[in-house]
């Protein structure tokens, strides 16, 4: 085997860096800190034949417990933002967070719905994230990715393939390198006193002082995913350290010690007494990896 690139962490835990605290090892773990380094490592896993997993926060994902096979790369030092105009260019680590902060100090508005959204840009483009009535693919004209052979492509318009927590790199496997987000003009006062509104409502409804993955499942057509939960009297209930949260009854939070396989044990035990009760399968917004 070629010389291992010295960023190249061995079997490192994914747990500390997951928005869960959970998941096993990855047997190679990298951060690169410039998107030749993140090519130079996709280079390099191919020339391997390693199974890549190129991740941001892990705030929608679990990790089981037995980890990651090959290389995963955490894309978090990659937070670059520039500004073109009324549009801003954000690197695939960049904090969703910090990039509607920026877009709001600079009087952008289209973002506020983004100001309480764990995770990264890459990230949210990855699975069209939304909330309160906004969603990434009303702001994202254009992303540049790398292709699963090493070429880099710009994918626009319709190639982005964006639907309901969708989008082309779940079936392509490019890695998003950066994101253009074309906004609009605004007050920047208007546009904090929404984001608060939004933070306000999300800190009332939302476990927010444990670690949780957010949603777990995706709106089910005609339903609400956390009443149909509540309603079957989940709340409470806990496989291990994952437990379906009493605050909210869409989120699972690690209530201490909690390990990936739990929280996936949890997920199939909603899901299997919500279809005993009403018939409604339940499907995953957070993504499963890794080895039992």
């Amino acid at each position: 085997m070629a010389e291992l690139p010295d960023m190249l962490f061995k079997k490192e835990a994914i747990a500390p860096y997951a928005y869960t605290q959970v998941g096993g090892p990855a047997d190679y773990l990298a951060k690169p800190e410039t998107v030749t380094a993140l090519m130079d490592l996709l280079a390099f896993a191919r020339e391997q034949g390693w199974p890549t997993f190129v991740l941001g926060r892990l705030s929608n994902l679990v990790v089981r417990s037995g980890g990651l096979r090959g290389l995963v790369i955490l894309t978090t030092a990659l937070k670059s933002i520039r500004q073109e105009g009324q549009q801003l260019i954000a690197e695939a680590g960049c904090d969703f967070i910090w990039l509607a902060a920026v877009a709001q100090r600079k009087g952008l508005t289209g973002l506020e719905w983004a100001a309480g959204i764990p995770g990264t840009v890459g990230g949210a483009v990855f699975m069209n994230a939304g909330a309160y009535g906004g969603q990434t693919d009303q702001v994202v004209t254009a992303v540049k990715a790398v292709l699963a052979n090493g070429q880099v492509r710009t994918f626009s318009g319709e190639a982005l393939a964006f639907g309901y927590r969708h989008s082309v790199f779940q079936e392509n496997g490019a890695t998003i390198i950066e994101a253009t987000f074309s906004l609009q003009k605004g007050d920047p006062k208007a546009i904090q006193a929404l984001m608060d509104q939004h933070n306000y409502a999300r800190a009332s409804k939302q476990p927010l002082n444990l670690p949780s993955n957010g949603s777990v499942f995706k709106r089910p057509e005609g339903y609400f995913a956390g009443k149909l939960i509540m309603d079957t009297g989940l709340q409470g209930t806990k496989v291990g350290g994952a437990m379906v949260s009493t605050k909210h009854a869409g989120f699972m939070v690690n209530v201490g010690q909690a390990e990936g396989n739990d929280y996936e044990d949890l997920i199939h035990l909603v899901q299997g007494a919500v279809h005993d009760r009403y018939g409604v399968d339940l499907e995953t917004e957070v993504r499963i990896l890794g080895e039992r």
